[in-house]
């Protein structure tokens, strides 16, 4: 066994596409291997902003010997015909086949061997296919080359065994690299090539020549420096996992840095600030120990300086002034105007080509906000529809234009410095949220109010469009609407039907769709809102059949209501007498339906004067009793005391079951017991449709 070294050597390639590089070149050269017969363990991948290394262990030094198997005609079968076997099979005479007793008699077949390639001679064309076969988001041509990758490509270090492969990385018919056992360290600080035997020895090699091959190694060393430097200064690094992974791709050896953001800056917001260094130059930001924002920032270079890095500090200093003078522009800038004068400009807004202005969303909210707000305990209906109307108002300012993604945050900026009302002010910076599972949701009722708002009329929008997510596609984000829609209502304990209110977003859309929306929104909201239900639930241990069997009844559209009654079915299901009642659900549903492929439906009212034997009878009053007193509970949010009327069934109809022939000899005897079992499935269903529960 042997490993297997690949490392491809380039100009610098861009951060966010190296870890999926990296680990699809190894996907591509392990399915190589494995078309080839060739074992491996499964290899690791690694990236840096020059090169992409994948290795392999307990790669084989050749392919495994081959048997094929030919048959060929009957034993005692003409001389022509096996002489046609043997030529067509390769072999000289019959003494080189064996004699096989099959079911159809006995015949003669040919065993054919052939043995296995050495890996060496494999190997080349295996490397060149999964390079050539990489696929990049963008790629370039370089050179006088066809070939296209993601940047100029200059070496193919290929290692099996120790020893380079022979031959040349064949990347078109005028582009060749040969193999070769050579690498190099930090374009600066170690720029010589040297010779490599293994990855192990590529890894301390190129750890020696100022290279840090494993991305986790270079995370854990920015992470690890910034937070001491941060401590050093009795400040805290602002946490940013998504930032440190870009920047471990930008860097070979990494070498944190503190410097200083002027105070002329520093009433600039916080957000504002961050976002900029984080954007444009990927700083890492430091907060005080009361968290408030620290005038001093962490760069990440990719440089060990003689001067201890004081030239590199200044330069980024000299650069984060003149991205900051930006963004105080905008933030001075933008203050002259009152939020609500921007309100007007929303109009020249484009919300979508087919749903109208940003301006006429605006309308639609205020209006939804407003009608919202009786169902939100502590929300005041002017506040909701003001803060409605202001929400979007932060557009069309120069500091969202300039950084998309503080729309909202700075709305509450320009609204306090208006002078708004704070409930106002926070109901604009919230309402986008919550924007993903670990997102914080709101919970001030008038931020409450414009966020279901906001989510309620995206969604009714692109419905009646027919702009529904597909599959993985899910270009407006209606699905994290839909989870919002749903964590804002069950976090807050609101009690909001639905299907109304999606009505009345629908005819808000009329002066933009005319009659064009389709009386079926909201049905198809509400199934969609339910598969959303079942994803949220599911991560809580929540059996996504009750939510569908409480969803079966129709007519629910107040989600806490369903989730108090998935939680009483769950509890019912759960003991001795739900569980039984489950099996009798589905043994009497069996039979009603086999028997109404017969002589149709069976659902007509139960003649109780002919329940003849005293099993039946007792069904028949045990169900007259329950049903009116499951409809009462049900009707009055009594789950508990619904599913307790429902469990009294139990004996009944395991007495029923075992003492009573429902197909009786009879037919109007055998017609009145299966309308008794269609009325078991009807008071049943009464509380959830059974026969959407599953195990």
């Amino acid at each position: 066994m042997a490993e297997l070294l690949l490392e491809l050597f380039s100009e610098e390639i861009p951060a966010r596409m190296q870890a999926r590089a990296a680990d699809d070149l190894r996907q591509l050269l392990a399915d190589g291997l494995a078309r080839a017969g060739l074992a491996h363990d499964g290899g690791r991948a690694f990236a840096t902003p020059r090169r992409l290394v994948v290795v392999f262990d307990g790669v084989p030094e050749a392919q495994p010997d081959l048997a094929e198997e030919r048959k060929g005609p009957r034993v005692g079968a003409a001389q022509p015909a096996i002489d046609g076997f043997l030529r067509a099979a390769g072999v000289a005479s019959l003494d080189q086949c064996e004699k096989r007793a099959t079911d159809k008699g006995e015949f003669w077949f040919a065993v054919l061997r052939k043995a296995g390639r050495a890996a060496a001679d494999v190997l080349p064309a295996i490397v060149t296919q999964a390079v050539t076969q990489l696929p990049w988001p963008k790629s370039m041509r370089f050179g006088h080359s066809q070939f296209r990758w993601v940047r100029p490509l200059h070496r193919a270090l290929c290692l099996f065994d120790g020893r380079p492969l022979a031959g040349d990385l064949v990347l078109d018919e005028a582009t060749r690299l040969p193999f070769c056992d050579r690498s190099s360290g930090h374009r600066f600080l170690a720029p010589a090539e040297f010779a490599v035997t293994g990855c192990t020895d590529l890894k301390a090699k190129l750890a020696a020549a100022k290279v840090i091959l494993d991305p986790a190694d270079r995370q854990r060393t920015i992470l690890e420096a910034a937070r001491a430097l941060a401590a050093a200064e009795g400040l805290a690094l602002r946490e940013d996992p998504g930032l440190l992974a870009e920047v471990a791709g930008l860097v070979e050896w990494p070498v944190v840095l503190i410097g200083r953001i002027a105070d002329a800056f520093m009433d600039v917001p916080a957000e504002v600030l961050v976002t900029s260094m984080r954007t444009h130059q990927k700083y890492f930001a430091l907060d005080r120990a009361d968290g408030s924002l620290a005038p001093r920032f962490l760069v990440v270079a990719n440089m060990a300086a003689a001067d201890g890095g004081a030239a590199i500090v200044s330069g980024n200093e000299r650069v984060l002034r003149a991205r900051l003078s930006d963004a105080k522009f905008f933030w001075d800038q933008d203050r002259r105007l009152p939020l609500g004068d921007r309100v007007p400009a929303l109009d020249k807004v484009v919300f979508h080509a087919r749903l109208g202005t940003m301006g006429e969303r605006v309308a639609r909210l205020q209006a939804l906000a407003a009608e919202l707000a009786p169902a939100i305990p502590g929300c005041d209906r002017d506040l909701a529809r003001a803060a409605a109307g202001l929400a979007k108002a932060d557009l069309t300012s120069g500091m969202v234009g300039e950084f998309p993604e503080l729309q909202g945050i700075m709305g509450r900026y320009y609204a306090r410095h208006d002078g708004e009302r704070e409930e106002v002010a926070e109901a604009i910076a919230q309402h986008y949220s919550p924007l993903g599972p670990n997102d914080r949701c709101p919970s001030q009722p008038v931020a409450v109010a414009v966020a279901l708002a906001d989510k309620i009329d995206a969604l009714v929008g692109f419905f009646a469009i027919d702009e529904k997510p597909t599959g993985s596609k899910d270009p407006f984000a209606l699905r994290r609407a839909a989870l919002g829609v749903i964590r804002l209502i069950v976090e807050n304990g609101l009690r909001v039907p639905l299907a109304p209110l999606f009505d009345i977003a629908l005819g808000l859309y009329r002066p933009v769709l005319g009659d064009a929306g389709p009386a079926t929104v909201a049905p198809a909201l509400l199934d969609f809102l339910g598969d959303r239900l079942k994803v949220h639930l599911r991560n809580e241990g929540v059996r996504h059949d009750l939510v569908s069997a409480v969803f079966g009844t129709g007519g629910e559209d107040d989600i806490v209501r369903l989730l108090a009654r998935v939680a009483a079915l769950g509890t019912f299901l759960g003991s001795e007498d739900g569980a039984n009642l489950l099996v009798a659900y589905r043994r009497a549903s069996n039979i009603v339906r086999i028997e109404e492929k017969k002589d149709g439906p069976h659902d007509g009212a139960v003649d109780r004067a002919a329940l003849a034997e005293p099993e039946e009878a007792a069904l028949g009053a045990a169900l007259a009793e329950a049903l009116p007193a499951v409809r009462a509970a049900v009707a009055a949010e009594r789950w508990a005391e619904a599913m307790r009327s429902v469990a009294g069934l139990r004996g009944p109809v395991d007495a029923f079951f075992d003492r009573v022939t429902v197909n009786a000899a009879d037919p109007a005897l055998r017609a009145n017991r299966l309308r008794l079992l269609s009325e078991i499935r009807r008071t049943l269903d009464s509380v959830a449709d059974f026969s959407r529960i599953e195990g």
